[in-house]
Formats: C-alpha cells, sequence, structure tokens
C-alpha cells in the first residue's frame, strides 16, 4: 500500500480530508445550497480509484529497494508536474464558445454575401430562401441524432467531427454556381453544425452546477453573436479584395484549425489535468443545488419525449427560432432590398445587432441567478427570465416603421438582445430538467422542433417579402416570443428528484 505521512503529503489521486473540509467551508452561506453525503462520497469514490491505480504505478521495481523513499520520491514528482487552472470550468466555457464563433462565421457568411450572390448569380428572395431552408430542414433533422451521437460517444470527439465536417461544407460552397448546388453544400453544412448545442447543453451540464448554467451558456451563445459580429466586415472585404468564393474558402479553413485547438485543450471533468480536486467537487457535487431529473433504466429517446417538461420547451423554441433565423440571413439582405444600403455599408453596420445579441446572452445568463438569489425556485427562475426578455422582444414591431436605416438597425439591436437573453435559457433547460445521460439528446430534439418553426417561417419570409414587404413579419417575431414563453409557465413542472437509491444504481458498473 501507499504511504501517506499526512493529507498534504497525499498524491492527486487520493481523497485528501482537507479537501473535503475546504468543499464543506466553500458551500457554508451559499443561500439554497446543502452538501450532500452522496455528492461528496460520489468525488471521493472516483478519487480512491484513481488512488489504487496510482499505488499499483508505485511498486518499486527493484529488489531492496524502500518503498516509502519510492512513493514519497513519486509524490514530489507527480505534484511539481501537475498543472492546477483556477476557475477551469470558465476557460472550458470560453474554448465551447470558440466552437459556436466558428459556427456563426461560416452559417452567416452567406447572409452577408447574399446581395452580391443576388446579383452575379441570378437569385432572387425565393431562390434565396430556399437555399437557407435547406440547411434548415438537414439541421433540424441531425440535431436530435447528433444529440444522441455525443451522448453515446463522448463530447470531444462528437464536436471535432462536427467542425470538420461543416468546415469542409463551407470550403466546398466556393465552387457552387447557382441556388441549388448552394442548397446542396448548405444542406452539409447543416449536418455538420447541428451538433453544436448539443454538445454545449452537455458541457454544461458536466461543467457547471445547477446555480452557474445560465451564466455559463451565456457564455457559450455569445459565439453565435460573436460570429454573426466578425462576419459582416471580414466576408465584405474578401468578396471586394478576392472574389465571393474566397469569403466561403477562407471561413471554413478557420474552423479546420479550431479543431485542432479544441482536441488539445478539452476533456471531462474527471479526466482533466488541470482541475483541482475543489473545483472537481464543486462541478459533480452541485445537481444536490436544485432539480435533478430521476433516471432510469429506460430508453433515452423514451426518457425526454415521454416527459410534458421536453413539450414545454420544444413548443417554446418552435415559437422563439424565427426571429434568430431572421436575424442570421434575412438582415443584409432587407437592408439592401428595403432600405436600400451599399454593400460597404452593410459591412460597417450590420455586425451591430449581433453585439446587442451577445450582450443580451450574458443578461439572460445573469437574470436566473438574479432571481435565485431572490429566493425564487430554480425552475421559477428560469420562467421569470424567459418572461422579462421575451416582454422586451415588442420592440421589434417598429423595425418596419422605422424612419430611418439607422433607426432600423437600433430597433435590431433591441430585438437581438431581448431574443438572445430568451435564447440563454432555453438553452439551459435541457441540462436542469434531464438525466445528463440524456441532455444532449433532449437538446438536439428541441432544437428540431424549434428548426422546424424556423424553417416553416423562412418559407414565408420570401413570399411576404416579395408581395407585401417585411413588416408583418415584425410583428409576428414579436409575438412569437411572448407566446413562448407563455407556454413555459404552462407547461414546465419540476422534475422528480432522483433519490439517494438511484444515486448509488447510477455508480454501480453496468454489465
Amino acid at each position: 500500500m501507499v504511504g501517506v505521512k499526512g493529507a498534504s503529503d497525499a498524491p492527486p489521486g487520493l481523497v485528501r480530508p482537507l479537501d473535503l473540509l475546504t468543499k464543506l467551508e466553500y458551500t457554508i452561506g451559499r443561500p439554497g445550497h446543502r452538501v450532500t453525503a452522496e455528492a461528496v462520497a460520489s468525488v471521493a469514490g472516483k478519487r480512491m480509484a484513481s488512488a489504487g491505480s496510482l499505488a499499483r504505478r508505485t511498486t518499486p521495481s527493484t529488489d531492496g529497494e524502500d518503498m516509502g523513499t519510492s512513493t514519497t520520491t513519486f509524490e514530489a514528482g507527480v505534484r511539481s508536474r501537475r498543472v492546477q487552472v483556477r476557475g477551469l470550468r470558465w476557460w472550458i466555457a470560453l474554448l465551447m464558445m470558440g466552437v459556436t464563433v466558428v459556427n456563426y462565421l461560416d452559417r452567416t457568411c452567406l447572409s452577408v454575401a447574399a446581395p452580391t450572390l443576388m446579383k452575379r448569380l441570378a437569385i432572387n428572395e425565393v431562390d434565396f430562401s430556399h437555399i437557407v431552408m435547406s440547411f434548415q430542414l438537414t439541421y433540424l433533422i441531425m440535431q436530435p441524432l447528433s444529440g444522441r451521437i455525443i451522448d453515446w460517444l463522448n463530447i470531444r470527439a462528437g464536436v471535432a467531427i462536427s467542425i470538420v465536417w461543416w468546415s469542409v461544407a463551407q470550403m466546398l460552397t466556393a465552387v457552387a454556381v447557382g441556388w441549388r448546388a448552394f442548397a446542396v453544400f448548405r444542406a452539409l453544412l447543416g449536418i455538420g453544425e447541428a451538433g453544436t448545442f448539443p454538445a454545449a447543453a452537455k458541457v454544461v451540464s458536466q461543467w457547471f452546477p445547477p446555480r452557474e448554467r445560465t451564466i455559463a451558456m451565456g457564455i457559450l451563445n455569445v459565439g453565435s453573436g460573436i460570429g454573426a459580429i466578425i462576419a459582416p466586415p471580414l466576408v465584405v472585404f474578401l468578396i471586394l479584395r478576392y472574389g465571393w468564393q474566397s469569403a466561403f474558402a477562407v471561413t471554413g479553413a478557420l474552423g479546420i484549425a479550431w479543431t485542432a485547438l479544441w482536441l488539445l485543450l478539452y476533456r471531462a471533468p474527471e479526466e482533466h489535468r488541470w482541475i483541482s480536486q475543489t473545483e472537481l467537487v464543486h462541478v459533480t457535487g452541485g445537481d444536490d443545488e436544485q432539480i435533478t431529473a430521476r433516471d432510469t433504466n429506460e430508453n433515452v429517446w423514451a426518457v425526454v419525449l415521454t416527459q410534458q417538461n421536453f413539450w414545454g420547451l420544444a413548443i417554446a423554441r418552435f415559437l422563439s427560432e424565427p426571429a434568430w433565423q431572421f436575424f442570421t440571413y434575412w438582415i443584409p439582405l432587407y437592408l439592401a432590398t428595403e432600405r436600400h444600403m451599399k454593400l460597404r455599408d452593410i459591412g460597417y453596420f450590420a455586425w451591430l445587432p449581433f453585439l446587442a445579441a451577445d450582450l443580451g446572452c450574458l443578461f439572460g445568463g445573469m437574470l436566473s441567478p438574479l432571481f435565485i438569489w431572490l429566493r425564487a425556485p430554480v425552475l421559477t427562475a428560469r420562467k421569470l427570465s424567459a418572461s422579462v426578455c421575451a416582454t422586451l422582444m415588442v420592440f421589434a414591431v417598429f423595425i418596419g416603421r422605422a424612419p430611418t436605416p439607422g433607426w432600423a438597425i437600433v430597433f435590431f439591436c433591441v430585438a437581438a438582445f431581448a431574443h438572445q437573453a430568451m435564447s440563454s435559457t432555453l438553452l439551459t433547460l435541457p441540462a436542469d430538467l434531464f438525466p445528463k445521460r440524456a441532455v444532449a439528446t433532449a437538446n438536439g430534439l428541441s432544437g428540431t422542433v424549434g428548426g422546424l418553426g424556423g424553417m416553416l417561417f423562412t418559407m414565408v419570409v420570401g413570399v411576404v417579402a416579395l408581395k407585401t414587404g417585411y413588416a408583418p413579419l415584425f410583428v409576428a417575431i414579436a409575438l412569437f416570443d411572448m407566446i413562448g414563453s407563455a407556454f413555459l409557465w404552462a407547461l414546465l413542472r419540476e422534475p422528480m428528484r432522483a433519490s439517494t437509491t438511484d444515486h448509488r444504481h447510477q455508480d454501480l458498473p453496468t454489465r
């Protein structure tokens, strides 16, 4: 056996009493939080298993060598080589945010290039809506499949496969010569990008306790706005300097580069060499803070689809997704056709709504913790947060009535802020409502329903824009989010808590 002189001399694999005491001290005074024996024992069990492996590796290889001396030397070497990053979970959130940046940079590239493509390739609004719908169709079909693959495989490999797939599809778009070819390549893009937000939901469920999840999801969701902010000036520069094909080739290549960084830095909490024991206990012991869905031996699809909570979330996403689809794909085209702005001016100003959207992500992420601090139950805090943000969406009504292009952009900014603030809550809910093994699947399935709403709205946009203009569309997206928040109140219920027995059974190995 490994000799341990004291708590401070124990190797990293061992559970040290000081670490568990630190965890207890860390949680004293946090409103609504309590430390359970199961939470501490779960982490302790994992550390003891690691300790057993470590003990076997420290067996002396030379007869007569003093085991205590060998073990002490090994422990000192381990401690000297180990790097611990303070607040590692927030760095993981930033790493995943980078994935969403690349995702939306590639996605938004098409909308910025749309005015140029319509002129040079004779594409009209209806053709463009077909191109967008081809992406949306494969995206909504693949979201639950991608979520299931990520739940079954693992986040690290699943995200890497997704990025490589969609980056190659983005680069291939440079050879398209008509709207049908664009539709094919955008469909391929949708297959790859469908894995992003199911993976994000699972990252949040694994790396953050419930009170921190909306903040983390807000940070991850900021990436969508950053990608859309970078796209207008970058894509316009590339089109004016090198031609529209270069915009798709360059943005696709950036995704390949990010894949390497992702594979280098991401690991699950229990496997990450840079996480401290205190943070690991904080991360893995946090489920007891709030609602924890009872897990069963049922099939993952059955766990998700049979719950009323899933359908409340799915309907809310169905109604909210049209607004974001419009902002992502139609703002540059609207500014060009309705407000008669030139491509260079669009490059200067079309990124502003997405900057506002990023601020909304952070605002929405902070609302739930605020309501929790005010003693609201976690699920109630989520509903209140969604309702506040949905109410702000009323400003979308004024976009079509704005007297100048500048004012239209201002109202776009307010609406994008409100929508993404609400999105931070909706994307977090799967981690609150479902067992961890089903989080990515639940996110993917609800995302499919949301994508269906976005695709149906896109079908309407092209026709309405040609016949009557955009004003009725802005009224619709202003109302949809408010109706969606009402469904959250009507259908979401706190899931049944996992019992102590359930926790113990989940820790048992399966045969």
